[in-house]
């Protein structure tokens, strides 16, 4: 798919683009959103729930950035685990950090395929309360 570069980007894609350098105080844009900006709606959709989802909240921006991480590895994601690998580690994911949460990310694939394919019934006393 072809890439859309910021110079030659219609005015619309360039407003995104300005906001994604702006909210992550960079200079460049990823491959990742010059792909999508061939659709500017879906372009301006993922954006902004993308911004909404990791900004600041109950949980700090490197547990986001670690989650995004463990379900990225989960599907497979190569690109998406590049990218936050590197976005986890800037916020302060340490090599021994991201060897446990591989660790987890593993054994919660194994365990949850286990569960599935075992057909475990859940116990009563993990189900909520209502």
């Amino acid at each position: 798919m072809r890439m859309v570069e910021y110079e030659e980007a219609s005015p619309e894609v360039k407003a995104v683009y300005d906001d994604i350098m702006a909210t992550r105080r960079v200079d460049w844009i990823n491959n990742f959103w010059k792909v999508l900006a061939n659709d500017p709606a879906s372009l301006r959709r993922t954006w902004e729930s993308l911004k909404q989802v990791m900004a600041p909240g109950a949980l700090d921006p490197l547990v986001k950035e670690m989650l995004y991480l463990a379900v990225s590895a989960s599907n497979g994601c190569g690109y998406c685990i590049a990218s936050h690998s590197a976005a986890a580690r800037k916020a302060g994911m340490s090599d021994a950090m991201f060897g446990e949460l591989m660790a987890v990310v593993g054994m919660a694939n194994e365990t949850n395929r286990l569960a599935q394919g075992w057909q475990v019934e859940i116990d009563e006393r993990f189900r909520p309360r209502r």
